[in-house]
């Protein structure tokens, strides 16, 4: 078996990172690729960790080098993937987790699609009231902040048709539960 890599997208609050966690725990084959930003690190993450944590300039630097798979820039700061970060993992035949925002994972899908499977999958909240509580109730952004990410929200779930799998995220251990499924699926036909 190659090694598959599956992105897990959706928008901001839905509960990425903590399904990734528990994905994380419940899984010991899964490799997470950690991606590199330059916003600072919030309460508990660790470089190298959470992600790696880099300057504006050493992340123009690796841009210029072509080593990002994807990147974006949200609200001031650039988030990224390292292409060989990804390739290494699913190199070692690995189950590679990428928590990605949703033009990411295509990018993904795109630039490994001929060599390897990759498989987007979508987490869409129980509503987009439930969001937007999530989003005030996590207080890391202002306002302005939240507007922009309302926005952004409506152009993520114009994308969510295009994923292979849409999974609620009603309730965290039922969601992950679904995704361990969707992995296992996906592993066994890669097998074959």
């Amino acid at each position: 078996m190659k090694g598959i890599i599956f992105c897990i997208s959706g928008p901001s609050g839905v509960g990425k990172g903590t399904i990734v966690k528990e994905l994380m725990t419940a899984d010991p084959e899964l490799a997470l690729s950690v991606s590199c930003t330059t916003r600072a690190p919030r309460p508990g993450e660790q470089h190298g960790v959470h992600y790696f944590f880099i300057t504006h300039e050493e992340f123009r630097n690796k841009l210029s080098r072509g080593e990002f798979l994807e990147y974006d820039e949200h609200f001031g700061n650039y988030y990224g993937t390292l292409k060989d970060y990804v390739t290494a993992l699913a190199d070692q035949d690995k189950l590679v987790i990428l928590e990605i925002d949703v033009v990411g994972a295509f990018k993904a899908k795109e630039y490994y699609g001929s060599t390897r499977r990759v498989v987007n999958i979508f987490i869409k909240p129980p509503s987009l009231e439930a969001l937007e509580e999530r989003l005030h109730r996590r207080g890391s952004e202002s306002e302005e902040q939240l507007a922009q990410r309302r926005e952004r929200v409506k152009f993520e779930y114009g994308q969510a048709d295009k994923f292979d799998y849409i999974v609620l995220n009603d309730e965290v251990s039922r969601a992950t539960a679904e995704i361990l499924g969707i992995i296992q699926k996906e592993k066994k036909q890669a097998e074959r």
